[in-house]
C-alpha cells in the first residue's frame, strides 16, 4: 500500500507542475549592446532544462544558449547572456523548455556602431518610479494604494530604446521585510503583473531601487537582509553590472552620446534622522551613497565626454523646499559632489529621480556656472497627491505634474553641438501632460 500511495502522490506532483504556466513572467530584454544582448525569464519549478534558441530576422540558421544553472527551485528568475552578433542587426529568439519549442519568444535590434562614422543617433527611452501591485491580502485596508495597472500597455506601444525604472519597481510589505522567501516572492508576484508583460520584451529595461525595492520604508545601511536584497534586484534585473566588490548595485550605461550614472541610495545610507551637523559643520558619518560610490562616480564623470551626463538616483537630488528625504539632507556628502562639479567644469550634468508620487523639473542655479536641473518622474501606479505646504508654489519648479499617475518619455536629438533633452510626462493612456526641454549649451561651464 505504502509504495501504491507514494506513486499516486508522485504522479499528482508531476501533474500539477505540468499544469503550471511554463513561465512565470517574460521574457525580458536586459541592455542590448553592438555584440551581444541579455534576455531574462522566470520559469515555474516545472521546467527543468531551459535553452534561447536564436536566429538573424529572416534567416533560418539558428544557434543556442543553453542555461547552465540550477532550476526546479521556488523561484526561478533566468538570464540569458547572447553573444558574438552583429551590430544594428535584428534577431528573433525563442524559449526551449524541457527540450521543446515554446512559445515564449521575441527579437531585439542591436546597436548602431556610430563612432567615427556617423552623426550620434537620435532616440527616446521611458522612465517611471512607483510601481505599486496589489495583493488583497497583506496591503493595507481600505482603498487599494495601487491603481490600475494599464499604463504599461500604454508604455509597450512606444518605440523606446528602453525603459529606465527609477526605483520602487515593487513595494515590499509587511510580510516580506523580515522574510528572504518574501522578499523574492514579492519580485516574482509583481513582475508577473499580466499588463506588465508586453512592456518587458517591447524594449529594453534597466533599473536603480529605493526604499520600498530594497526592503522597509526609508531604509538604508543598517537593514540586515540587504544581502538577499541584493540577489533578488540582480536576479530580477539585468543591469550592465552591480557596484563592486559585492557592494551596491551602481553601475554605469551609454547609449548614443549619452552616458547614464545608476546611483544606489540604499546600500550605504545613513538613519534619514541622523543629525545633518555637528557643531555647526556637515556632519561627515551622514551619507546616502557612501565614500567607495561617490569616489567611482567622480572619477566615471571625469572620463565621460557625453554632453548629457544623467546621474539616476532614487531620491531626490536638489529640492530645496522638499520636506522628504533628498540628497540635500546629507549636507557632508552633497556639497562635497556639487564642488567637485563646479570645480572641474563638468558639463551636462542632469539628475534623474523617482519616490517623490509626482513629477518635475527643478531649477538649481549655481553663480558662476550653469544651473542644475532634477527631473522627477513619479508614480507609475501607485498613490499620487496635490502639491502643498512648502512645495505647493516652489519656486524651483519649472514644470510640474501633480495627481496623475504618469511615466516620463525622454528623448535626445539635434546636430553634433546642438543636442536637446526633451522630457514629455506621459498620462496613463499615452496622452501628453506636460513638456520641457533643455540644450547640451544650456548646460556648459562658461569660459573665462
Amino acid at each position: 500500500m505504502l509504495r501504491v500511495s507514494l506513486f499516486f502522490t508522485s504522479l499528482l506532483v508531476s501533474f500539477t507542475l505540468l499544469a503550471q504556466t511554463p513561465v512565470v513572467s517574460g521574457p525580458m530584454l536586459g541592455p542590448v549592446e553592438l555584440r551581444d544582448a541579455k534576455i531574462w525569464v522566470e520559469l515555474s519549478p516545472a521546467i527543468k532544462t531551459a535553452s534561447l534558441r536564436v536566429n538573424k530576422k529572416g534567416d533560418k540558421t539558428f544557434f543556442e544558449v543553453p542555461y547552465r544553472g540550477e532550476l526546479g527551485l521556488s523561484f526561478n528568475p533566468v538570464q540569458f547572456t547572447v553573444g558574438g552578433l552583429d551590430p544594428n542587426t535584428t534577431y528573433e529568439y525563442s524559449l526551449l523548455l524541457n527540450g521543446k519549442p515554446s512559445e515564449y519568444g521575441g527579437s531585439f535590434t542591436t546597436k548602431l556602431l556610430w563612432q567615427w562614422r556617423t552623426p550620434a543617433p537620435d532616440f527616446s527611452f521611458l522612465a517611471g518610479s512607483c510601481s505599486y501591485i496589489n495583493d488583497a491580502a497583506y496591503d493595507r485596508p481600505g482603498t487599494p494604494y495601487g491603481s490600475n495597472d494599464s499604463i504599461f500597455l500604454a508604455m509597450a506601444r512606444e518605440q523606446s530604446a528602453f525603459m529606465f525604472w527609477l526605483g520602487d519597481a515593487w513595494y515590499t510589505r509587511e510580510v516580506d521585510f523580515y522574510s528572504e522567501w518574501g522578499l523574492w516572492n514579492r519580485a516574482s508576484h509583481d513582475r508577473a503583473t499580466p499588463t506588465l508583460q508586453p512592456l518587458l520584451k517591447a524594449m529594453s529595461h534597466l533599473a536603480i531601487w529605493d526604499d520600498h525595492d530594497y526592503g522597509p520604508n526609508n531604509m538604508g545601511s543598517s537593514y540586515h537582509l540587504k544581502e538577499t536584497s541584493r540577489k533578488v534586484f540582480n536576479s530580477y534585473f539585468c543591469n550592465p553590472s552591480s557596484g563592486m566588490n559585492g557592494q551596491g548595485i551602481y553601475t554605469q550605461y551609454s547609449y548614443g552620446d549619452a552616458d547614464f550614472f545608476l546611483l544606489d541610495d540604499r546600500w550605504w545610507r545613513s538613519a534619514d534622522n541622523e543629525r545633518d551637523s555637528v557643531n555647526g559643520k556637515p556632519n561627515l558619518n551622514k551619507t546616502m551613497i557612501g565614500r567607495e560610490q561617490l569616489d567611482w562616480l567622480k572619477t566615471a564623470l571625469l572620463n565621460s565626454s557625453a554632453p548629457f551626463k544623467i546621474v539616476a538616483v532614487g531620491s531626490q537630488v536638489l529640492n530645496p523646499v522638499s520636506p522628504f528625504d533628498r540628497w540635500l539632507d546629507f549636507p557632508a556628502e552633497y556639497y562635497e559632489f556639487m564642488n567637485f562639479l563646479q570645480s572641474n567644469a563638468i558639463n551636462g550634468v542632469v539628475f534623474l529621480t523617482g519616490d517623490r508620487h509626482h513629477s518635475e523639473v527643478i531649477k538649481v542655479e549655481r553663480p558662476g556656472t550653469y544651473p542644475l536641473y532634477d527631473i522627477t518622474v513619479s508614480p507609475l501606479t501607485s498613490a499620487t497627491h496635490v502639491f502643498g505646504n512648502a512645495e505647493k508654489n516652489n519656486p524651483y519648479r519649472v514644470l510640474g505634474v501633480d495627481q496623475k499617475h504618469n511615466y516620463g518619455k525622454i528623448s535626445i536629438s539635434g546636430p553634433r553641438g546642438s543636442r536637446v533633452l526633451k522630457v514629455e510626462y506621459m498620462g496613463t493612456k499615452g496622452e501628453k501632460l506636460a513638456e520641457w526641454s533643455v540644450g547640451e549649451k544650456d548646460l556648459k561651464t562658461p569660459k573665462k
